[in-house]
């Protein structure tokens, strides 16, 4: 009887460390893919600045709607993903403008800030594909993680659910001819 009562409290023993386990694997998941958000809101909020430095340059050159289109890519803290995407999508519009004016400016097109500003948004652009690919890879890790089990029963009891993915903006994913010489 005694071998009983200590192989079932040596099952349970397992059972509680796997769970423990299995939960602070879910919870490293989560906290990566908050950290990989974080990467995103720092591309963003330095695209967004990237941007209206260029909107200030563009505006002595050209007619520009610069509120409206900056109020329009107004950075929140706390947004979702999908307002996120929204404001990545905006900010796409307002460079794809930019870009547009650079072309039929040419002063603007030469101006010496404008074309720094131009490298400078490059930059920003690769630092966001990268903070956009760590959290959709952190996203990928916990969405298999509670679609499998048994860490599903774990996921599902501790009410963890399955987190979006950073889509790509419309702009990326239709053909954009942007000409940009430096």
């Amino acid at each position: 009887m005694e071998y009983i009562i200590g192989a079932i409290v040596v099952v349970a023993v397992i059972i509680v460390l796997w769970w423990i386990s299995t939960m602070n694997g879910l919870r490293r998941a989560k906290v990566k893919i908050e950290e990989a958000s974080s990467g995103i809101d720092v591309a963003l909020t330095k695209r967004y600045d990237v941007l209206t430095k260029m909107v200030d340059v563009a505006k002595s050159y050209a007619t520009f709607e610069k509120q409206t289109i900056l109020d329009a890519i107004k950075l929140r803290q706390g947004m979702s993903i999908s307002e996120k995407n929204q404001a990545a999508s905006a900010m796409g519009e307002v460079q794809k403008e930019l870009n547009f004016l650079a072309e039929n400016y040419p002063q603007l097109h030469s101006n010496e800030n404008f074309r720094q500003l131009q490298v400078a948004i490059m930059d920003v652009e690769e630092h966001l594909q990268g903070a956009r690919r760590a959290y959709n890879a952190g996203v990928s890790d916990l969405n298999q993680r509670i679609v499998s089990f048994p860490t599903s029963i774990v996921a599902g009891a501790a009410g963890i659910k399955k987190e979006d993915f950073f889509e790509a903006e419309e702009v990326k994913r239709s053909d954009v001819d942007v000409k940009i010489s430096i």
